[in-house]
């Protein structure tokens, strides 16, 4: 048994895999992260925990903290130049924000062919896999909630748009939200087509289901594709990381 938490930008999620699937997938935002204790308490006791943080040192403490003794079974990834059949073409490949690298060894064990891999989350990044399992560099833009809601934030007369996505967008707040999901869909189009024909994007995150009816392009929404890359590396001696 396997214990993944994914510590991302907005929320901590976490799942237990028992070597045939996922179990007991729970998700909290950071405010909240508190109740992690709590939601652990009781569970499975897993052989390793494996944990993926780009939240900074104040969610790793409290992710510690909510371990209690489980602590000592922890590796924490770290991104490296290979690893989970994954070359990193990074220029510092220590430098690929972990969420990323996960996302790719998660990817290269789904599909063996070229990929896109799209993470649509508070952020968008955008990736690209060759079928050889290279790591040939990516995207980060705003995901689409951030985009929509900077617009209102930032500006003196746009709202928090609450539209939907026309052909012809004939009102502000259909604008908007038409706007944030076709930047999202023409960013991953553009660099898809850098990768020539063939390649599939692997589609993940909390915006995927909004972004995915509007790429033109095959497409494979993937939940959880960050847990899947940890529960890749849980079996690898490249791994990554220590404990703590």
């Amino acid at each position: 048994m396997i214990l993944c938490i994914d510590s991302g930008n907005s929320r901590i999620k976490w799942a237990w895999h028992d070597g045939q699937a996922w179990q007991g997938i729970v998700a909290v935002d950071h405010q909240n992260r508190a109740k992690m204790a709590g939601l652990l308490a009781g569970a499975p006791t897993p052989d390793k925990v494996m944990l993926a943080n780009v939240a900074g040192a104040e969610a790793g403490a409290a992710i510690l903290a909510a371990l209690g003794p489980l602590q000592a079974r922890l590796v924490e990834v770290a991104s490296s130049a290979a690893a989970g059949g994954v070359t990193n073409g990074y220029a510092q490949p220590a430098r690929l924000g972990v969420d990323r690298w996960c996302a790719l060894i998660g990817a290269r064990a789904l599909q063996t062919g070229p990929c896109v891999v799209v993470m649509a989350g508070t952020a968008t990044t955008v990736d690209a896999l060759d079928g050889e399992g290279h790591f040939l560099g990516g995207l980060i833009l705003p995901g689409y909630e951030l985009m929509r809601r900077s617009l209102a934030r930032d500006t003196a007369a746009l709202p928090l748009a609450a539209g939907q996505h026309a052909l012809w967008p004939n009102c502000t707040d259909d604008a908007i939200v038409t706007g944030c999901l076709e930047a999202q869909a023409g960013a991953v189009e553009r660099f898809a087509r850098r990768m020539g024909g063939g390649a599939i994007c692997l589609l993940s995150g909390g915006a995927a289901a909004a972004i995915a009816p509007h790429l033109d392009l095959p497409c494979r929404a993937v939940d959880n594709l960050v847990l899947e890359g940890l529960r890749q590396l849980a079996g690898s001696t490249a791994a990554g990381g220590g404990n703590g």
